[in-house]
């Protein structure tokens, strides 16, 4: 996979994207016949670069339902409604993850995992002009709005944030708000990549969008328990009988083509499981318990509570330290120091502070470098284009070889960092 993913690298430093007209006039249509969409996608192969955004409804099932594809191929600005009967999505999947073929978004975790859900590939040329703005300024995320007036100087209506939609037949109002949303991405993305090659960014944006792809992958894999909010709260026998009721859960949810909330509220799983009930009464005893739907599944979430109690002591879930994730506080307080510094060097820099490093990446640092002596695999900061941006600096704040004094208080870096004896 390294090998496959540095190769990908090389490949898309050494070609240009083609550059487009921002001032062309585009042309729209949907597209509801099968042969029209496979000659679209080999149009978009032929151009080398295409404009993709989706509209989906996340609320109602236990996946989200893709209800619209929208992309943007030369001057045609394109519908696809893959809630026809005939229309096969795999042509246009098959071009996201060739070689060849550059595909630009906005915001785009949900068409990352649209792909990965359809294909089990990652993407491949994939773009993200949100991430790459973060490498040219400090505002991150930008809404799309913001950005096309950012970078193109440009106005647009705005999402149409209420609308159904699954529901058809869909409005040209309806539409022209979904297409929107793809016809300036590759104006964007053309000024974007020369103003990141002029500044000698453009490898981090290429490693910014596979790191994007990895992040969504990574989600896509995580144990369903993980997700919850309250974990930190239970004990390791407590967290194991939730393991067992989140994937009693989520199979649940699946079979019933369910959002999991909508099978047991996540208060409720957590309340199961520190209580771990061992008959119906003891589990309904609870008001909201008390209801239909729970009382028809009493027996299988007394089940899986049971099971997660006959979990062996040494194949528990690992605990995490209360006050912060997995983090001591001597980690926490260290962390902030460095977020100053780093907060101020990328004001220096011209590049998003959060895009660069979370407060969990600077806690990583500090464990890595300080307590663990460099020892073990660098983290995040110490990394790619995020070490020479700001790894050296971090270091030698924590070694003290650094010193911090205010400089130019009217400067939006006003913090001055100098070595010691300079």
């Amino acid at each position: 996979m390294a090998a496959r993913l540095e190769g990908d690298m090389k490949r898309r430093r050494k070609r240009a994207d083609k550059p487009t007209d921002s001032g062309r006039k585009t042309e729209s249509r949907l597209i509801v016949e099968q042969a029209e969409f496979e000659a679209v996608c080999d149009a978009a192969r032929e151009a080398g670069i295409a404009a993709f955004d989706t509209e989906f409804v996340s609320d109602a099932s236990y996946r989200p339902e893709l209800c619209l594809l929208q992309l943007a191929v030369g001057e045609e600005r394109l519908a696809v409604d893959p809630l026809v009967d005939g229309i096969d999505l795999a042509p246009w999947w098959d071009l996201v993850i060739d070689d060849e073929t550059t595909i630009v978004a906005h915001g785009s975790q949900a068409e990352i995992r649209f792909c990965l859900d359809a294909t089990d590939e990652r993407p491949r040329r994939f773009v993200d002009v949100q991430v790459a703005a973060g490498l040219l300024g400090r505002g991150y995320p930008l809404s799309y709005t913001n950005l096309v007036s950012r970078v193109l100087n440009r106005r647009t209506k705005g999402k149409a944030t209420r609308t159904d939609w699954s529901r058809r037949p869909l409005s040209d109002k309806q539409l022209e708000y979904a297409l929107e949303d793809v016809e300036y991405l590759p104006d964007v993305w053309t000024k974007q990549s020369k103003s990141l090659r002029k500044r000698g960014r453009l490898d981090w944006a290429w490693a910014e969008f596979d790191r994007l792809i990895d992040d969504v992958a990574a989600d896509r894999e995580r144990e369903p328990w993980t997700r919850l909010s309250g974990i930190n709260k239970l004990n390791r026998r407590e967290l194991g009988v939730l393991r067992e009721l989140a994937e009693w859960r989520e199979s649940e949810a699946e079979r019933q083509d369910k959002l999991p909330r909508r099978v047991l509220r996540d208060d409720l799983l957590i309340d199961v499981a520190r209580r771990h009930p061992s008959t119906r009464e003891e589990l309904l005893e609870t008001r909201d318990m008390n209801r239909g739907n729970f009382r028809k599944a009493a027996d299988d979430i007394i089940d899986a509570v049971r099971r997660g109690l006959e979990v062996p002591d040494d194949e528990l879930p690992q605990k995490r330290r209360k006050g912060g994730g997995d983090f001591s506080e001597e980690e926490q307080v260290l962390g902030k120091l460095l977020a100053i510094a780093l907060a101020n060097h990328c004001a220096e820099l011209d590049v998003a502070t959060s895009l660069v490093g979370t407060a969990s990446d600077l806690r990583d640092l500090v464990r890595w470098h300080v307590l663990d002596g460099d020892k073990g695999a660098p983290p995040a900061l110490m990394k790619g284009w995020r070490e020479e941006v700001c790894g050296d600096l971090l270091v030698d704040v924590l070694d003290g070889k650094i010193v911090m004094r205010v400089g130019d208080v009217r400067s939006d870096h006003p913090l001055v960092f100098e070595r010691r004896g300079g």
